[in-house]
């Protein structure tokens, strides 16, 4: 049997069949479902803030139980937008212990009057922090590190001595581990003040990877020692000194009241390790002694100043508060009714 003609939705006196919804075209599985949040674990509080890099940490904190919880020291190495911060620490289960700590703001009572999170205040403060440690736990007289800082590379595990080291590994965090980056300061000082920190030199300023295969790679360690006393800083104090007086003004103002150019730079450094090394205690500040007498909402100090801080409400004292806004905006809108009541 032969049919002729066309179907009915392709007749050209009638109006085009509709497609149907996307919603029924396929079937979407719905992934997280009940089933999923039950089981759902929040991630500690420092990996939502992302602050702590739990994996690292787990490796670093890991001590062989035949060591019989024997302390793991690290050196945590952080840096702010002001400054550069150093600590000796080992990890208990109820937190982290520090032994030692040093900021390169102390830098200051050694002679660097500014410039407290470059290269060369990084390594003040590894010294710094490393001589500390050394001299709490009495072992400054037997490991005196070394004293002439030419960036060479330098173990002091090499040395022979009746004493081992004191060793840490470098708590770097969440920073990235790049060439040159200040971090390996702080190490190179901490290494030159004594302490046995496990490290090579690849990282560091001057280290120049082999082109060729099988071949030797290069260090250049007066490249390092060019950082290790703040060339970069010297170099750019002189070209501003030359073609910016006004910006060099402004931006080195700490440096000139202290009477320091660029070719004073490297003696100011090297002043600065050897009174490190000569007394690295760390100074308590003297409390200023300021009282403070509080009257209703303003506190008035023994030092002239007057501050005013306001007292926090109490649950029922919000509530009568938004209950007496209610009741005079609901009194407003009677007055206004009433008078529109009274000029109808």
């Amino acid at each position: 049997l032969k049919v002729t003609g066309t179907s009915p939705s392709h007749r050209k006196d009638e109006p085009p069949v509709p497609s149907p919804p996307t919603d029924a075209m396929a079937f979407v599985k719905v992934l997280k479902n009940k089933a999923y949040f039950k089981r759902f674990q929040v991630k500690p509080r420092r990996r939502r803030e992302g602050k702590t890099d739990y994996r690292a940490r787990r490796k670093m904190v890991r001590q062989d139980k035949n060591k019989f919880n024997n302390k793991k020291y690290r050196m945590v190495v952080r840096f702010t937008n002001r400054r550069c911060i150093c600590q000796i620490m080992y990890s208990t289960i109820r937190g982290d212990m520090i032994v030692a700590q040093a900021s390169s703001h102390e830098l200051e009572k050694f002679g660097i009057p500014a410039g407290y999170k470059n290269y060369a205040a990084a390594y003040c403060t590894g010294l710094l922090v490393a001589r500390r440690v050394l001299k709490k736990f009495g072992l400054d007289e037997t490991f005196k590190g070394k004293e002439e800082v030419d960036g060479s590379d330098y173990h002091v595990e090499d040395e022979e001595n009746d004493k081992r080291p004191f060793k840490c590994i470098l708590d770097v965090g969440l920073q990235t581990t790049a060439a040159g980056h200040r971090m390996w300061g702080a190490l190179k000082g901490a290494v030159d003040g004594g302490l046995h920190i496990p490290h090579n030199n690849k990282k560091f300023p001057g280290f120049k990877a082999s082109e060729e295969k099988g071949a030797e790679a290069e260090y250049d360690a007066d490249a390092h020692k060019e950082k290790i006393f703040g060339g970069c800083v010297k170099d750019y104090m002189e070209m501003l000194a030359e073609e910016d007086p006004t910006k060099y003004e402004a931006h080195f103002s700490k440096y000139i009241g202290a009477d320091i150019d660029g070719e004073k730079i490297e003696d100011m450094y090297t002043e600065a390790h050897e009174k490190i090394r000569a007394d690295p205690d760390y100074e308590m500040t003297e409390k200023k002694g300021i009282t403070h007498a509080r009257e209703a909402e303003k506190i008035t100090s023994s030092d002239g100043t007057d501050h005013v801080r306001f007292n926090k409400l109490t649950l029922e004292q919000r509530r009568a508060k938004v209950a007496m806004k209610i009741a005079k905006a609901q009194e407003m809108l009677m007055a206004v009714d009433a008078d529109d009541a009274e000029d109808e």
